[in-house]
């Protein structure tokens, strides 16, 4: 768990600054985690209020993540039938964006976590 916006120095949540914030999430957890597939969360995001008078801005509107970002790795059971449950697993590398700052439960994770198709998503591995 990380300030999505931390080190931001100047400028403002824009869809390009979002955009960067959200490869670089994703390149963090691909170097942490080597050859695990990696899965976004498409994260909910907050457009400000353009009715405020605000004049227009450089880079368009205001478009804000939720202020945690998460990376996870996840690990199960194998999925392939043909693999050999004691020697192989599987595992997936999920990043998402929250809210709060705690570990997701049933009631607060973020949408998309309760979703995923772990079979689709993740890859197994030999232990």
């Amino acid at each position: 768990m990380s300030s999505t916006y931390a080190g931001f120095l100047e400028g403002y949540p824009c869809r390009a600054a979002n955009e960067m914030v959200v490869r670089g999430l994703q390149w963090q957890a691909e170097q942490a985690f080597p050859g695990t597939p990696t899965h976004l969360v498409p994260p909910r995001l907050t457009y400000r209020d353009e009715d405020r008078g605000e004049p227009p801005t450089a880079f368009g509107p205001v478009v804000e993540l939720p202020p945690v970002a998460c990376v996870g790795l996840f690990r199960s059971t194998v999925i392939a039938p043909a693999l050999d449950p004691v020697l192989h697993r599987s595992s997936l590398a999920v990043v998402w964006f929250q809210t709060p700052l705690s570990v997701p439960t049933d009631e607060s994770a973020a949408p998309g976590l309760h979703d995923l198709n772990w079979d689709e998503l993740a890859g197994d591995y030999e232990l």
